[in-house]
């Protein structure tokens, strides 16, 4: 008897066209962000570009997310971590977003992520977990996913949340941690999270396919440069193909349904259209949302551009949708 293959669904959401405010922010970037990044991709990524790198988080600190929004925080054994209820968030925390932050495993934070996890928190309903996870160099790249999974193995465990009542989302290098915390959770017996949401993630650290694509001439920010210095630093001792460094080339098998969104333009747009398609093939329903010409984590624009709007009030409506409709789980409180 043949045995039978997966049933699943493959949505690939195209959304156009581009408005002129963001058309506007992406020749901004690719005025003024651009030859910045070009200029770093030259520059010998060593001690002092890290600290630099890592003073980004600090100088965030001055920003303030939206009105009403409440953080706080939580220490972990080695690193952080910080509750955020966005604007009307109650304060159950029954279900819950684990979030893990992007910024090229070596920058960024709680600080420069707090808006827009607010946000995707007033969006959804639901507080987030944003995780500080060690990066390089405190820890080396296939060091970075284990405090993600610390944090969900805690939320598990510790908080009592069940599996089904957690997604799991990032942004660029924090779509890349969320495979990799899942496909870790999946290797290590723990239960999946009710889904996984991934914005613009680099899913193949193998730059091959990335520099020959089309978009390597249409990204506004030109990042390629600086990719190619970042995994020549840091990953120049690892098997590039290994499916715990590349989560595209992973077995998929069993994974929750997914949500990813990309910009048609943006140098990272081919991970998630393979992603994508590997996801499908193995059984996992998964909706690609791909923005007209909207630059790499437009969302972090927030109220300023109708398609980040768009786009969180959608995130949202997702995340909203995949938790069961009634678990008949009291909210765990603090």
């Amino acid at each position: 008897m043949t045995r039978a293959q997966p049933t699943t669904t493959l949505v690939i959401d195209r959304r156009g066209t581009a408005s002129l405010r963001s058309r506007a922010v992406s020749a901004g970037v690719r005025r003024l962000v651009r030859p910045r990044l070009t200029k770093v991709a030259g520059l010998p990524i060593d001690e002092r570009a890290l600290r630099r790198a890592a003073a980004l988080d600090r100088l965030a600190a001055r920003a303030r997310p939206a009105r009403g929004t409440h953080c706080e925080k939580v220490r972990f054994d080695g690193f952080g971590a910080e509750w955020v209820h966005g604007p009307g968030v109650p304060p159950g925390r029954g279900k819950v977003i684990l979030y893990l932050h992007g910024g090229g495993w070596i920058c960024c934070g709680l600080n420069t992520h707090r808006r827009m996890v607010s946000r995707f928190s007033a969006a959804a309903g639901v507080p987030a977990l944003s995780v500080d996870y060690r990066m390089i160099p405190a820890v080396p790249f296939e060091k970075e996913v284990d405090d993600c999974v610390t944090a969900y193995r805690w939320l598990l465990e510790e908080r009592g949340i069940p599996a089904g009542n957690i997604v799991v989302m990032g942004d660029s290098a924090g779509g890349h941690l969320t495979f990799a915390t899942a496909l870790r959770a999946r290797d290590e017996g723990l239960p999946l999270p009710a889904a996984l949401v991934a914005l613009s993630p680099m899913l193949d650290m193998d730059l091959t396919a990335k520099l020959a694509h089309a978009n390597m001439a249409l990204d506004p920010s030109a990042p390629g440069p600086l990719l190619e210095r970042l995994v020549e630093g840091f990953l120049g001792h690892l098997d590039l193909a290994d499916p715990a460094i590349s989560p595209v080339r992973a077995d998929l098998g069993g994974l929750p349904p997914v949500l990813l969104t990309a910009g048609s333009t943006e140098l990272l747009y081919c991970d998630s259209e393979l992603m994508a398609r590997r996801l499908a093939e193995a059984g996992v329903p998964t909706t690609l949302q791909v923005w007209d010409r909207q630059i790499h984590v437009f969302q972090m624009f927030g109220p300023l551009l109708p398609e980040s709007r768009a786009a969180i009030d959608e995130l949202g409506a997702f995340v909203r949708g995949a938790y069961p409709p009634a678990s008949g789980q009291a909210a765990v409180d603090d």
